[in-house]
């Protein structure tokens, strides 16, 4: 294993305050929080604390997403269910560029895609339906489209593809993984493709047709939506990754771009560490690296790791976790 050390971190003043997630755009690095904050970071000034901090006023912050990356701009969403758009270059006071009161319950989950303007928000279970509802920013005051026949629990993942902006993955605790043509208004025709996972935490997109998929009780799995294998089963099936990595729990995954595989980030509470293994596809298929495992010993201590981010130029990695903390990692040498 290869060992990162504490290089810095900060705290979130005030109690039993959970750090949600790490968000990287170009000004730094934006984290999400309990206290219903979205702050943003400068990497290299991490102990300093947050360069600005924004109230997000969603009642209980539930997701946020980079909606671009290269301008600064996420989205953010929660319980009220309402979508907020920010612009993180300008003040605190104007940089809520845009906020969408789109009369839905719930709002666990969203996806971005600046390509084509749009945000797609996924809703808990209300009155016996959960919707993906879609907005096109330039035309907010409405909805784009909904579909609400995929799914018949919370919806608790959205990502889109990587190439294609009209392709949708949907997760819920129902067990499914929906591929979604947004384009197509039918939804019975809308549907591509659906794999049975499990209660859904992640899922997303590895590449332009390969998928992972991590449940709630920690299984975890890929899938692929290309048409020699459209029988729905797992491609490559790993099984319960507590027994498989000796970990705890399975925290984020991170693709990495031009479908180069992907970070795995899993916990263990018990031993005060976090570790991080590369997902790789090599002559024998996909894999879980043992031998260029990245551990951050002490991590966060016996909290979970919610979320982290790498910057592999600067050979930084930074975590979130459920003690209020961001930290950062780097070589001791």
């Amino acid at each position: 294993m290869y060992q990162l050390v504490n290089a810095a971190e900060y705290k979130y003043p005030g109690r039993e305050i959970f750090v949600l997630d790490i968000l990287p755009v170009a000004t730094g690095f934006a984290a999400t929080a309990s206290d219903q904050t979205l702050s943003l970071f400068d990497p290299l000034r991490l102990s300093q604390g947050p360069v600005k901090k924004l109230r997000t006023e969603h009642e209980n912050l539930t997701a946020a997403k980079v909606y671009d990356a290269g301008n600064s701009i996420i989205c953010s969403t929660g319980e009220n269910g309402t979508v907020s758009v920010w612009d993180l270059r300008l003040d605190p006071g104007s940089a809520r560029a845009l906020q969408i009161r789109g009369n839905q319950p719930n709002i666990l989950s969203l996806a971005c895609s600046n390509e084509t303007n749009t945000v797609a928000a996924g809703t808990e279970l209300a009155n016996h339906q959960a919707s993906i509802v879609i907005w096109d920013l330039r035309s907010p005051s409405s909805p784009r489209s909904q579909f609400s026949e995929g799914h018949s629990d919370d919806i608790t993942e959205l990502t889109y593809h990587p190439t294609n902006p009209s392709l949708l993955l949907s997760g819920s605790t129902d067990g499914l993984v929906n591929i979604t043509d947004t384009s197509i208004a039918d939804e019975d025709e809308a549907v591509q493709q659906t794999f049975n996972h499990g209660s859904v935490h992640r899922a997303g997109f590895l590449n332009e047709t390969e998928v992972f998929a991590a449940s709630h009780d920690e299984k975890f799995a890929l899938y692929d939506m290309a048409e020699q294998t459209r029988t729905g089963a797992a491609t490559v099936d790993f099984g319960d990754v507590r027994t498989l990595l000796g970990c705890q729990y399975l925290a984020a995954v991170a693709p990495k771009l031009g479908g180069m595989g992907a970070v795995v980030g899993v916990g263990a509470q018990n031993q005060d560490m976090f570790q991080l293994f590369h997902l790789a596809k090599g002559p024998g298929g996909w894999a879980l690296d043992r031998e260029t495992v990245v551990g951050l010993p002490g991590a966060h201590g016996t909290e979970l790791v919610r979320g982290f981010c790498f910057y592999d130029e600067q050979q930084l990695v930074f975590t979130a976790g459920e003690d209020g903390c961001v930290k950062a990692w780097r070589p001791s040498n």
